[in-house]
């Protein structure tokens, strides 16, 4: 069974950077066809997908979050990581990592992909 669990600060002060990580286990990030995904949702707004990283450490970022977003990951501990520069307030959101068979072409989520981690609730607050 494929279980992947977030981790990170659930407070952020505004202007520093965010850094989440995704512990996979189960399955390997190393291989296979997947995209190792990360999506949020802000208080009231509808899911958006952030980006994803390959098992060969291809990423790809939302054209919206391209210029402060970024997706690594350390596959001897199965984990990989998101990091967020320059938050705001409207960063505040609950953030899910997720293990999709396709990569998306649009920020839109419709669903929560069913191989997701619970959520991690961020705050962005001074």
């Amino acid at each position: 069974q494929v279980r992947l669990q977030e981790s990170g600060p659930g407070l952020v002060k505004p202007s520093q950077t965010l850094s989440l990580t995704c512990t996979v286990s189960g399955a390997s990030i190393k291989t296979g066809v997947y995209y190792w995904s990360w999506i949020r949702q802000p208080p009231g707004k509808e899911l958006e997908w952030m980006g994803a990283i390959t098992y060969s450490g291809r990423t790809h970022i939302s054209p919206s979050l391209k210029s402060r977003a970024s997706i690594s990951k350390d596959s001897s501990k199965n984990q990989f990581t998101l990091q967020l520069t320059s938050v705001t307030p409207e960063d505040t959101a609950v953030y899910y990592c997720a293990r999709e068979p396709r990569l998306r072409t649009t920020g839109i989520v419709p669903t929560l992909p069913p191989v997701r981690g619970q959520g991690t609730q961020v705050t962005v607050s001074s």
